[in-house]
């Protein structure tokens, strides 16, 4: 565990695991403690991982202006890790929600990052639009599931706007490709890791300016990995298609049969696509 001062004098902390080249993770969520990566499948066995706790989560404490939990206010949190580190570049992992973080990350210091990968990423930085028409094709590839109807008719109701109360709960087992007790334990940890009222400042107006992020991105140096889940509703790979045209060295990769979180659907295939592009 080490502990720096952010740039507002906040106390972060990240957690390191394995050794190697020293390789940035930032959890997704949002604002949900870096725990719930684990190991990312045992990649820490090729990488020094270095989980960062965002302000607020997990072991890092909560500031004093709640308005700091903002995305891109959370960058300079970044830059002092770097600093933290002593590090001239960065090669940094997001998942997920953490992905925004990384890819504003890139956009202001551009040159401080050494590769960026983005597991199965969220598209609000750069405004991608996922419809809902995608969204249900994609699930309908889960459709010999023993839970699908249920989930299904949840998501229907998602997509039409007619959520209730359960909805959330009723679609989860689409979160991941095998649905066993790993994946149950995991799911039921997520309400004690995410921190709400962070969560709920993350994407807050003012978080994101697409056009001038995509602007900022077609000239980043630094290759990318964009790593879909093929049956993953939250990052479909069309979506994830049109995300990884954003950037001019991208390399997008879909791994079979993988929902959200695809370290935990084949662990093996995950570190071996992920180690094969940070190499």
């Amino acid at each position: 565990m080490s502990v720096f001062s952010a740039y507002d004098g906040t106390e972060l902390a990240c957690r390191e695991l394995g050794e190697g080249p020293p390789l940035v993770c930032l959890p997704g969520g949002p604002m949900r403690d870096s725990d719930y990566l684990g190991d990312l499948g045992g990649l820490s066995a090729h990488r020094r991982l270095i989980m960062l706790d965002l302000r607020g989560t997990g072991r890092s404490a909560v500031p004093e202006d709640p308005a700091s939990y903002r995305c891109d206010r959370l960058v300079q949190d970044v830059e002092a890790l770097r600093e933290h580190l002593g590090l001239d570049r960065l090669d940094l992992l997001g998942h997920s929600a953490g992905t925004n973080l990384a890819v504003l990350y890139a956009a202001r210091y551009p040159e401080r990052v050494g590769s960026l990968a983005l597991i199965t990423p969220s598209v609000l930085a750069v405004g991608v639009t996922v419809t809902g028409d995608v969204r249900i094709r994609t699930a309908q590839l889960r459709r010999d599931e023993p839970w699908f109807p249920e989930a299904f008719a949840a998501l229907e109701a998602l997509v039409a706007g007619r959520p209730d109360a359960d909805t959330f709960q009723a679609i989860a087992p689409f979160w991941y490709g095998r649905l066993d007790e790993t994946a149950r334990a995991h799911r039921t940890a997520e309400d004690e890791q995410r921190h709400a009222e962070a969560a709920a400042v993350f994407a807050a107006e003012g978080a994101f300016d697409p056009a001038a992020t995509r602007a900022a991105l077609a000239s980043l140096a630094s290759p990318v990995l964009v790593l879909a889940g093929e049956v993953d509703l939250n990052s479909p790979p069309p979506a994830m298609a049109e995300l990884s045209e954003l950037f001019p060295h991208a390399e997008l990769v879909v791994q079979p049969g993988a929902g959200h979180f695809p370290w935990l659907d084949d662990a093996n295939r995950f570190v071996a696509t992920t180690q094969a592009f940070l190499r």
